[in-house]
């Protein structure tokens, strides 16, 4: 039998616990930018896990997300060389409150994205992905969320550099949101 006074407060048996997301890819420090922005930096203050899709390019950019996340998943990407990909999978699965993700950097074409990667990623909730600099957010038929959260640094073709953020919460992603930061139009 365990601890009384536990047991008896109801709080302890009716409380769900979330998980705050920062989800962000193609960095590409230091080429795109010297640092990431401090918008971006006040989101992984305050998230519980951080997921980075690739494209660190410098091993710095792991080392200081490392150092300043609660938790850090990530992948390495095409422009990441032996460094981060000794540190780092090209693949990397994980369950956060009941919401199976999958991450990986590159996914291919955006013609037919959607199916070919349910297809691939059958046991998964969800599939975070970069590579593009492009957001994305879809879902296939078979009910696969896919979210790219474009790049923090390198807004390529877009109108604004973007990251996103979550909560995972009793087997469901929510409060999925585009976070735009403006660096110019250089």
């Amino acid at each position: 039998m365990g601890h009384p006074l536990i047991q008896s407060h109801p709080r302890c048996q009716t409380e769900r616990v979330s998980t705050r997301l920062v989800i962000i890819a193609d960095t590409h420090l230091p080429k795109r930018a010297k640092a990431l922005p401090p918008e971006l930096w006040s989101a992984i203050d305050t998230a519980d896990v951080v997921l980075h899709a690739g494209d660190w390019v410098d091993e710095a950019t792991l080392d200081a997300l490392e150092a300043r996340s609660q938790r850090l998943i990530g992948v390495y990407g095409n422009n990441d060389g032996p460094e981060l990909r000794s540190r780092l999978p090209e693949i990397a699965r994980f369950e956060i409150e009941g919401v199976r993700f999958a991450m990986v950097h590159e996914t291919g074409a955006s013609i037919g994205r959607d199916e070919r990667m349910a297809q691939t990623f059958v046991d998964e909730d969800v599939l975070v992905f970069g590579h593009s600099h492009i957001p994305w957010n879809s879902s296939a038929t078979n009910g696969l969320r896919l979210l790219n959260p474009g790049s923090p640094t390198d807004r390529r073709r877009q109108p604004h550099c973007t990251f996103l953020t979550a909560v995972a919460d009793a087997a469901e992603l929510r409060e999925v949101e585009l976070h735009a930061i403006d660096r110019g139009r250089s």
